[in-house]
């Protein structure tokens, strides 16, 4: 998820769901050490319960930075080791750690050490050649020796040849039931399920067998799914009723940005997903598209995106939890 769940995307995304914990983007121990941290790092209050995803593969730089993490109130430190891109290879951390799982082991010690938030590892169940029922419970185990809180597998395997990061989310096969294998070997570790889940049903269906569920691209693409994640996951009231509701809730933060020198862009377009099968949805993410990129572009541009959409009856957060999740992102 670079470039994509940035600090203006979760707060958005946050005005949906007061329950679901959200994560940042992934940041290199490189990028936290001897960078802006304040622009890397900060985020609203209300994002809470945020999760800080790190990148990197020496165990002091990645203490160090759970550490500034923790310090700027972060609520969880998680390690990606499921990331296949040859940039994040290059650096030697992502998805090319799954066959140093005792380096992995011993960056979750180190991390574990120096802070009191939960720390936990995102991975895939295998790279290339190795055989997952193999590679991820010697994996797990390892990182689990060393006191993660939580692991986070992404139930495909990543090839890190051959494969444009792309191909990588889509290509290689879902195998969801070893992941359930792997929960059922480790009872007492959270085991939380990732790749493939586009619905809130095919969500909760997961739940039978893990301890959650992470949800991606199908969460950016169709964020109006996240309207029916309290109610249907956690048996509590959405913080609003309908996507339009949602998208007037955002119209301070927007201006509040935009005084700070925020392009309207950079907001916006985490939003285009928002309005499905409305009549002048379309309309609605053309004028936000062409006219929120342009020089001197206002709030008042989402005011008048917004009054492209037409009247129609809106379902509620509890109509989208059962109705809406049946409808692949």
């Amino acid at each position: 998820m670079m470039d994509w769940t940035d600090r203006h995307c979760r707060f958005f995304h946050r005005l949906m769901t007061r329950k679901a914990l959200l994560y940042t983007e992934m940041l290199t121990t490189g990028a936290i050490l001897h960078g802006d941290r304040p622009r890397l790092l900060g985020f609203d209050p209300s994002e809470h319960p945020v999760a800080l995803q790190l990148g990197g593969s020496e165990p002091q730089a990645l203490a160090q930075s759970a550490r500034i993490g923790a310090d700027f109130g972060y609520d969880e430190i998680n390690l990606n080791v499921g990331c296949p891109s040859d940039r994040v290879q290059e650096g030697r951390f992502g998805a090319c750690l799954m066959i140093e799982p005792a380096l992995v082991a011993d960056c979750v010690a180190a991390m574990k050490a120096a802070v009191r938030i939960p720390v936990t590892v995102k991975c895939r169940i295998g790279v290339d050649d190795q055989d997952p029922a193999e590679a991820l419970f010697s994996f797990a185990a390892a990182v689990k020796a060393a006191g993660t809180d939580a692991l986070i597998v992404h139930a495909r395997k990543a090839w890190l040849k051959g494969l444009s990061p792309r191909e990588n989310r889509e290509v290689p096969p879902l195998d969801y039931e070893i992941v359930h294998r792997l929960k059922k070997a480790h009872p007492d570790l959270d085991i939380i399920i990732n790749g493939g889940i586009a619905t809130l049903d095919q969500a909760q269906a997961q739940l039978a067998h893990v301890d959650g569920v992470m949800m991606g691209r199908a969460a950016y693409q169709e964020p109006w799914l996240l309207l029916g994640v309290d109610p249907l996951l956690f048996g509590e009231a959405a913080p609003f009723t309908t996507a339009k509701e949602t998208a007037l809730a955002l119209m301070p933060y927007i201006e509040r940005e935009m005084a700070k020198g925020v392009r309207l862009n950079s907001i916006t377009r985490h939003v285009l997903g928002l309005f499905r099968a409305v009549p002048g949805a379309r309309a609605f993410r053309r004028h936000l598209a062409t006219e929120s990129v342009k020089s001197g572009a206002s709030a008042s541009v989402m005011a008048d995106a917004l009054a492209q959409l037409l009247d129609s009856p809106n379902e509620s957060a509890k109509e989208s939890a059962k109705d809406l999740s049946s409808v692949a992102a």
